[in-house]
């Protein structure tokens, strides 16, 4: 479920988590060289990205995956398994597009995931979109993502235990959304209008608990509803 809404009038408040000062430097040059964007704190290891987010309640983390310690995914999962910090997103900065701990990194409660190679522009594109709620994967790099995943030959289908709250409908759209497709490609597939399928889109995040089309991603994976 999503957490508070964000104050809109006040800035998109950042926690940067890298074991690179310089990246980290970097980062906090380029966030606070937006009027909207500000830096409030930075971890050099997983624990004390933790622990900045618990201090701190940012509305967005950008979470290193290779740190000392506890990794970026671990980390990612403890703040997403504390109700306290529903309201903060975390996106996950990695150095390959598609690796194996991207699909972890999803699974375990991030919005997205970025390379660090990603364009500046694009990256403040990326905080502001996941700070207003929304999941950072677009329909390509979902349909790689889930590719690369489901081809592992040992994957074990963990079927959502609220699955069976679904609609044959909203199993469908689920299904879509697995596969990558947007709103808009999921109307064209079943002859909906968008505003339709994304009214199925939102219940069924409302009925499994997703707190973004991210997490709907894996929920599609794991319960067997994408090939």
């Amino acid at each position: 479920m999503n957490g508070p809404a964000r104050d809109a009038a006040g800035p998109i408040r950042v926690v940067v988590a890298d074991d690179q000062d310089l990246v980290r430097i970097g980062l906090r040059a380029l966030l606070e060289s937006e009027g909207d964007l500000v830096v409030a704190g930075e971890a050099a290891d997983g624990l004390g990205a933790v622990e900045q987010v618990r201090a701190h309640r940012p509305d967005v983390v950008l979470m290193d995956v290779r740190m000392p310690g506890i990794d970026g995914i671990e980390a990612t999962r403890r703040i997403a398994a504390d109700p306290s910090l529903a309201g903060t997103r975390v996106i996950v900065l990695t150095t390959f597009e598609v690796d194996a701990y991207v699909f972890d990194a999803l699974r375990h409660g991030a919005s997205g995931f970025l390379t660090k190679d990603t364009k500046p522009a694009e990256l403040i594109r990326a905080i502001r979109l996941v700070a207003g709620g929304e999941a950072l994967l677009s329909p390509s790099v979902t349909r790689r993502v889930v590719r690369e995943f489901a081809s592992r030959p040992a994957r074990v289908l963990r079927p959502h235990p609220r699955l069976d709250s679904l609609t044959d409908r909203e199993r469908e759209i689920v299904g879509l959304v697995g596969e990558g497709l947007s709103n808009d490609e999921i109307a064209a597939r079943l002859t909906v209008s968008p505003a339709t399928a994304r009214t199925h889109v939102s219940r069924a995040m409302v009925k499994l608990h997703a707190r973004d089309r991210a997490q709907l991603v894996v929920f599609a994976y794991q319960s067997g509803l994408v090939d």
